[in-house]
């Protein structure tokens, strides 16, 4: 079992940046692939970011995202993080972490079994 608390989201201006934070109990964590989707009212949820359990994995990223954003994870920290530089407007929404039992990335929200609360991300024009 996982449970995953978001943090870090707030409002911003065009271009500014911020960090994501989501904090994991449960020993399965560094085993565990975890990834950052994103929603906003009325639209299915979007993959943005993904990095798997193992240690040669390389993080997978939405194309929208890419180039701007970084993921990265502390495993004796239990801690996933989600750096955004350059925020855009189009960047605006609900963002939540998620973890599957398996050591292979997936970008269909469908394959993750844990789901933090979410936290808001606003980015002004």
């Amino acid at each position: 079992q996982v449970q995953l608390v978001e943090s870090g989201g707030g409002l911003v201006q065009a271009g500014d940046s911020l960090r994501l934070s989501c904090a994991a109990s449960g020993r399965t964590f560094s085993a565990s692939t975890v990834a950052w989707f994103r929603q906003t009212p009325g639209k299915e949820r979007e993959f943005v970011s993904v990095i798997s359990g193992l240690r040669s994995g390389s993080p997978v990223y939405a194309d929208s995202v890419k180039g701007r954003f970084t993921i990265s994870r502390d495993n004796a920290k239990n801690t996933l993080f989600l750096q955004m530089n350059s925020l855009k407007p189009e960047d605006t929404a609900m963002y939540y972490c998620a973890a599957r039992n398996n050591l292979w990335t997936s970008t269909d929200p469908r394959q993750y079994n844990y789901w933090g609360q979410g936290t808001q991300v606003t980015v002004s024009s």
